[in-house]
């Protein structure tokens, strides 16, 4: 403190804060964007019979392609993102979001319309009250992330297996486990992306908006299995 009772390293601290503002502000646009483009699309689908058809009926080869695509893209933007332009990170994110949209149709198409709202509704609740706890959270989270990414690769791997078992009993328990991990990955994302916030520089344009892209799709996918979670254990089938 000098003599004038100010902080010298004040306006450091608050560019610092103004920065990490800025850069959770463009990544929760940027993820509330695609889960838009997601539900519009799947709502078009949903609504147009013909088009549901021509996607997803005729031909479940198509459903494994575009499941195909969206891992490749999710690689893409994960991997590449130091090479990628910001305006290609965008367009994929984008991409991803409406090709989420048509795989999530086939999912919903399973459930009434009063269920999906149910689960949706449910899921922002909890995505909303977790990214509040990690963004606010004082704790380190690094330890609780390291043991949900090791539940995360179990349940995919319970999920693959439990494809040729089909066996409700485990895809119930894999939900119900898919909530708690998605849960804590939402609080321990949100907390690791406001210390990216921390580090990068708002005047480096193309990064600047690279890193919120990344930032947008890690929520985005948080959001979206949690969902989809909640619709199988909350939902009434058709």
């Amino acid at each position: 403190m000098n003599q004038f009772g100010r902080d010298p390293n004040g306006s450091i601290v608050q560019n610092r804060a103004s920065s990490i503002q800025t850069y959770m502000s463009g990544v929760y646009g940027w993820m509330f964007a695609g889960i838009t483009l997601t539900a519009v699309v799947s709502y078009f689908l949903m609504m147009n019979e013909y088009a549901f058809r021509l996607f997803l009926s005729q031909n479940s080869m198509i459903i494994f392609l575009l499941i195909g695509a969206q891992f490749g893209i999710v690689i893409a933007l994960s991997a590449a993102m130091k090479k990628l332009s910001a305006s290609a990170a965008t367009a994929l994110f984008m991409l991803y979001s409406a090709l989420t949209g048509v795989t999530l149709s086939a999912i919903m198409m399973q459930y009434t319309t009063s269920s999906v709202a149910g689960a949706f509704i449910t899921a922002a609740g909890m995505f909303g009250a977790m990214t509040f706890i990690g963004y606010t959270t004082k704790r380190d989270l690094t330890k609780m992330g390291s043991f949900l990414m090791m539940g995360l690769i179990g349940i995919i791997i319970a999920s693959i297996v439990n494809i040729f078992l089909k066996n409700t009993g485990l895809n119930l328990l894999i939900s119900y486990l898919g909530v708690i991990i998605f849960v804590g990955l939402t609080a321990y994302d949100t907390q690791k992306l406001k210390e990216i916030g921390e580090q990068i520089d708002e005047n480096d344009a193309s990064t600047f908006r690279k890193y919120t892209i990344f930032g947008a799709l890690t929520l985005y996918l948080d959001f979206i299995n949690l969902f989809i979670m909640l619709l199988r254990i909350m939902g009434d089938r058709r």
